[in-house]
């Protein structure tokens, strides 16, 4: 059942991606700008917060946060390598969501190496 917490906090982050996409047609460094802001990241541990106030949830998503942008960041520099190439927009996205995915799944056993439970 779709509550109207859930339904605002969809809108909001609907609004947040509208709004980058909207800068981006302008300014594509302004865009670049909000878009690395941790937003989303920062509504989620808000929300996450206000849903359960369990500080050792929260600190664990956000220790996990961490970790899993690292392996994101090669999305950034390969994806527009490959448009820069020639390479058809969704196949380089595709590519690039593919690095991702990749460096998750070798982020993931790594960081139990060293005591990191993602």
């Amino acid at each position: 059942m779709l509550t109207a917490s859930f339904i605002f906090r969809a809108l909001l982050s609907g609004v947040i991606i509208a709004a980058i996409a909207w800068i981006g047609r302008r300014n594509a460094a302004a865009a670049a700008l909000v878009a690395s802001l941790p937003l989303v990241s920062l509504l989620g541990i808000v929300w996450l917060w206000h849903d359960t106030g369990d500080r050792g949830r929260l600190a664990d998503h956000m220790q996990a946060t961490f970790w899993y942008v690292l392996p994101s960041l090669p999305m950034f520099l390969v994806t527009p390598m490959m448009l820069r190439s020639g390479v058809n927009f969704w196949v380089a996205l595709m590519a690039g969501c593919a690095l991702t995915v990749l460096l998750y799944l070798l982020t993931i056993p790594l960081a139990a190496k060293f005591g990191i439970k993602l």
